[in-house]
């Protein structure tokens, strides 16, 4: 299993490159950030300075969308950083929740989703594409790698997802939601004729460390309000009959709102109906037993990455228990000897 740490750009943007310097010193694979460009600053501006002060991790949008930036910019980027240095960029994509929202937006669609994801992959591949009536491709870039990782809910994301994603990223770690989902996205490869093991599958969830389960609840309980944004859309769309896990949905029956301006924040005011039971399911929290617990079962189920996110009060320790203790119980283990 790989591990990524999911950080938001707050100012000082040298603040999050020293925490992406410090997730790679503890053995992370991954530094994935929100997107979200007037609610914290501009992360493809960060990521180049991350990769230039670190060797391996790879950096990329935890998610972007295809609406705030034109698909050949978002392209032309990765293969940029890719040329400066080496390969080491990821693009999580999905249909767009706060970037939009934020200015008076809505979630693109589905379909412009998809049309997104293989022009962004094609360019960024340093392949030809057609792009509004035209065949287009970087002249000045070879040998760029970009995966296109896709972020899903409901059910027509899902099997998008499966027909056309190199990665499913969902964000939240309920073993029997993911293990519902991930089969899901598995029939949809199946049926579109792709190899659905060769999908990657990242689990993404606050991660904290303590016995205080008080606290460590007060501290991730805002990721339950910002699951419920999509699990709302979910619902609109298809009732609250959906053919999705009731544990996904029946939770956001007391929701009353969101405000963005407390969008990813511990403490937020716009949570409190996010009841306890499900952020001990949705969030890795607890000793590291525990930690390693939730997680030999969530790589039992195909999960191939998990990514934690880091907003709350304990980012270092988090870090730091996660490098020592938990990420060496989850590598493949290989003898010296035979």
């Amino acid at each position: 299993m790989e591990f990524g740490a999911v950080l938001q750009c707050n100012p000082p943007a040298a603040r999050t490159v020293a925490l992406a310097k410090r997730a790679e010193e503890f053995g992370f694979d991954y530094v994935w950030t929100f997107d979200s460009h007037i609610l914290w600053q501009e992360p493809y501006v960060i990521y180049s300075q991350i990769l230039a002060e670190t060797q391996n991790i790879k950096v990329g949008p935890m998610v972007t969308n295809p609406a705030t930036r034109d698909w050949t910019v978002t392209a032309s980027t990765y293969a940029t950083l890719n040329s400066m240095y080496g390969n080491r960029t990821v693009c999580g994509i999905g249909r767009g929740d706060s970037a939009l929202r934020v200015s008076g937006g809505s979630p693109t669609t589905l379909k412009t989703l998809r049309e997104s994801i293989h022009v962004i992959r094609e360019l960024a591949n340093s392949r030809a594409v057609e792009y509004n009536g035209r065949t287009i491709q970087f002249p000045w870039s070879t040998g760029s790698e970009l995966e296109m990782w896709v972020a899903a809910y409901g059910p027509l994301a899902l099997k998008l997802t499966g027909e056309v994603g190199d990665g499913f990223i969902l964000q939240l770690a309920d073993l029997d939601i993911a293990e519902w989902m991930i089969a899901t996205v598995r029939s949809a490869a199946a049926a579109a004729g792709r190899d659905p093991m060769a999908i990657k599958f990242c689990v993404a969830a606050p991660m904290y460390i303590g016995d205080d389960w008080e606290h460590m609840r007060d501290q991730c309980r805002w990721f339950g309000g910002m699951v419920g944004n999509h699990v709302a859309d979910i619902v609109a769309k298809y009732g609250a009959d959906a053919a999705v896990p009731q544990a996904l949905t029946d939770y956001i029956a007391g929701r009353e709102g969101y405000d963005y301006n407390e969008h990813g924040r511990a403490g937020n005011t716009h949570t409190a109906f996010v009841p306890d039971e499900i952020v001990d399911r949705f969030c890795l929290m607890g000793t590291v037993e525990q930690h390693i617990e939730k997680l030999e079962k969530l790589k039992a189920l195909g999960v191939t990455q998990f990514a934690g996110y880091l907003q709350h009060d304990n980012k270092e320790e988090t870090l730091r228990v996660y490098g020592e203790s938990i990420i060496p119980a989850l590598r493949e283990h290989v003898s010296a000897t035979a």
